[in-house]
């Protein structure tokens, strides 16, 4: 209901542009991938063969614009548990099947402003603390209304209130993998273009109101900055980074009382197709009682701190992350473009009590052949105090139409 009011409202405001032709555009995309898991301490690999598929349809009528996509995911082979069915007897992997309404969505669009409402994608920023959690099948979405408003040149305001996020567990979600939580989520976030990179305040009231997923404890308040750019030397030679700070603390009904700081900084160097990167990021800690550290319930958390994800929930005593990696890309390889191979290596320590969790290695190559993106992956976990050794692989094939 909530979705059908704030979809009527914005069809409202935007009722004109009904007067326009009518223009349609088809949304197809498609994915096969096999992944595979072995994790000490479980007897059993676990293999996974899944096909997603996405298909809808985007009709718009000079700035207004309707867009319905629906989705599917199949476990084609399905050694492994997905987090819902069966017992843990093999790792997990989370992408069980699903049928759903993937995005149902309404949107105003002019040079000024950016008005969405219904079932949308909402990612800000590198996706650190909100995302769509895209490499999973069943990616992440908001039922919402959201603002994007451009006042002045360079100058730009992105707020969203979420009522609910539906999440990568599926129609089938439930306990404390739930389909979607709901609360009353803020996310606003003012950025400026700079000369140096563009400077970003965020505020992210996260209400995470469904007992079942943590009894609440999720539920956070986070206030911060960002500075992201780059320059070039040359037309061979360019440096990027970032710089980011945050400070967090219970919100709504979490019945912990904590504070917690986050800290980034990182840089990438570009010199003729080769990409040296390194960078270090802290999310700290209250006390070191579980859920007092630094959280990303929203976030794309599986872009950080390695890909075996070993810590999507960070430990009690906080999560200091390390890292050095490095590649090469060919804007053509025979019938392939945007062909890449790169590698990173973390070291991932306590923020307190001076812990060494453990250190992993990624590695990926991909490349794309006409609308299909191929990409081979591989993740290695070498574990000293947390978690246990894990070897993870994934083969993967995406088109889009």
């Amino acid at each position: 209901m909530k979705t059908l009011l704030a979809s009527a409202a914005v069809m409202a405001v935007a009722g004109p542009a009904y007067a326009n032709s009518i223009a349609l555009k088809p949304v197809a995309e498609a994915r096969l991938r096999y992944e595979y898991v072995d994790q000490d301490g479980i007897a059993k690999r676990a293999d996974a063969l899944t096909a997603r598929v996405r298909a809808g349809l985007t009709a718009s009528s000079g700035p207004l614009s309707a867009t319905l996509v629906g989705q599917g995911t199949l476990a084609i082979v399905d050694n492994y548990y997905d987090g819902l069915n069966g017992a843990a007897t093999r790792p997990i992997i989370a992408d069980p099947d699903n049928v759903a309404l993937y995005i149902a969505q309404v949107q105003y669009r002019t040079e000024a402003a950016t008005l969405t409402a219904g079932r949308q994608k909402i990612v800000l920023d590198d996706e650190r603390f909100v995302g769509n959690v895209a490499f999973r099948d069943n990616a992440q979405t908001f039922d919402a209304v959201r603002a994007e408003i451009t006042p002045a040149k360079g100058l730009k305001l992105d707020v969203a209130y979420a009522w609910s996020v539906r999440t990568i567990w599926g129609a089938d979600g439930i306990g404390a993998r739930q389909q979607a939580i709901g609360g009353d989520n803020v996310l606003a976030n003012l950025s400026y273009a700079t000369p140096v990179g563009t400077l970003t305040g965020f505020a992210y009231l996260v209400d995470q109101d469904e007992a079942a997923v943590q009894a609440f404890r999720l539920s956070s308040q986070t206030y911060g900055a960002r500075l992201a750019g780059s320059r070039a030397f040359s037309k061979a030679v360019k440096l990027g980074y970032q710089l980011s700070y945050a400070r967090q603390s219970d919100y709504h009904a979490n019945p912990n009382a904590y504070s917690a700081d986050y800290w980034l900084a990182d840089t990438t160097l570009d010199v003729k197709g080769w990409k040296l990167n390194a960078g270090y990021e802290v999310l700290g800690v209250d006390k070191g009682l579980a859920l007092t550290s630094f959280q990303t319930p929203l976030g794309t958390n599986f872009k950080f701190q390695g890909w075996a994800d070993k810590f999507l929930t960070t430990p009690p005593n906080g999560l200091r992350d390390f890292y050095v990696g490095g590649g090469y890309g060919w804007k053509q390889l025979g019938s392939f473009t945007g062909v890449s191979l790169v590698a990173t290596w973390h070291r991932f320590d306590s923020d307190r009590l001076d812990q060494h969790y453990g250190n992993e290695i990624d590695i990926l190559a991909a490349a794309k052949l006409n609308k299909t993106t191929l990409a081979v992956r591989y993740a290695h976990y070498d574990a000293k105090t947390m978690a246990a050794d894990t070897d993870k692989l994934w083969l993967q094939a995406d088109w889009a139409l």
